[in-house]
């Protein structure tokens, strides 16, 4: 039961960070000219700090300090971002579908990925 009400919490704040993460990127790619690469990382880099917030404190309720958890969660994010640029590096050369679409891929690859390794190593007490 526990893993559910995670799982759906996690689903919450995802969807929030999503948001967040993905109109940024939309913003930098559309508005701005910026690169897919330039984008994403900009991109995620503005939904992090509002996931590691919500998940250590609502979604995990992890009492684990505040900087071994921020480590932890710190290299997490970098094991789970770099595989999704791969993957999105690999949707754009394959792939003849709008940029952005594939974006959109990419980070449904990372949310899964990163609930994973959050709810076994970052967040385990």
């Amino acid at each position: 039961m526990e893993l559910i009400r995670q799982a759906i919490r996690y689903g919450i704040v995802g969807v929030i960070n999503t948001l967040i993460t993905a109109a940024v990127i939309w913003i930098m790619m559309k508005w701005l000219g910026c690169s897919d690469v330039v984008s994403n990382v900009v991109g995620y880099g503005a939904g992090l700090l509002n996931s590691f917030v919500w998940n250590r404190q609502w979604t995990f309720q992890s009492n684990t300090g505040w900087w071994s958890c921020g480590l932890r969660f710190g290299m997490v994010f970098a094991v789970c971002y770099l595989l999704q640029l791969g993957v999105l590096l690999y949707l754009n050369k394959y792939l003849t579908i709008d940029p952005y679409y594939n974006q959109l891929i990419a980070m449904g690859f990372y949310t899964i990925l990163n609930f994973v390794m959050n709810k076994f190593y970052t967040f385990k007490e």
